[in-house]
């Protein structure tokens, strides 16, 4: 089947889309309640959008589930280590920003552009995970390592993506989060098309 970029669109479309992803933030964070479960839901909505882009339509709900399903155990180590790295920036951003650690505006700016950085290099394991059927997370946080080092405007447009998505997550009233969430998959899959391909990715 063709690509979303190779068919013919009008309004309807547009608006039809914008539904549907909607409904996917919304699913996908009702299925990382348990925050144990959290990695298998990011890596079945990552390769839900993947399929939908490069084919037009979505995958079924039986798919869907098996997805889910056996993506539970591959997950957990990437959700824990995700929460974990979340925590300790936050600490570390809260102390700087307040004052009770030494550094200043240059310390703050610092940790924000690592933060940044490590936004963009998970947006980018998360699409790897997503082209391989929403599992192999080991294996994608390499692909997208490699992605990042022989890419950096790539891992820059990554990072900025994830960034403003961030953002917006901590600004907009909580009930529209998890909309925003399957907004920020579909901008990250997005920006990850555009990548260049290496030589060695040919082969």
């Amino acid at each position: 089947m063709d690509s979303r970029a190779d068919q013919r669109r009008d309004w309807r479309d547009t608006v039809r889309d914008g539904a549907d992803l909607a409904l996917l933030g919304i699913l996908t964070v009702l299925a990382a309640v348990p925050v144990l479960t959290a990695g298998a839901a990011v890596g079945t909505a990552s390769a839900a959008v993947h399929d939908w882009l490069n084919t037009g339509s979505w995958p079924t709900a039986r798919r869907t589930l098996s997805r889910f399903g056996r993506g539970l155990l591959p997950g957990l180590p990437a959700t824990l280590l995700g929460l974990a790295a979340i925590g300790l920036l936050a600490v570390d951003l809260a102390a700087l920003a307040d004052g009770r650690v030494p550094g200043g505006a240059a310390a703050l700016s610092l940790t924000t552009a690592v933060a940044a950085a490590l936004l963009g290099y998970a947006a980018s394991v998360v699409v790897e995970v997503g082209r391989a059927g929403g599992t192999r997370w080991r294996a994608a946080a390499v692909r997208g390592a490699r992605a990042c080092l022989d890419h950096p405007a790539h891992w820059a447009a990554l990072a900025g993506t994830a960034t403003v998505a961030a953002l917006l997550g901590v600004l907009v009233t909580p009930v529209a989060v998890p909309i925003l969430a399957g907004y920020a998959l579909a901008a990250v899959h997005a920006v990850a098309r555009h990548r260049p391909v290496t030589r060695a990715e040919l082969w």
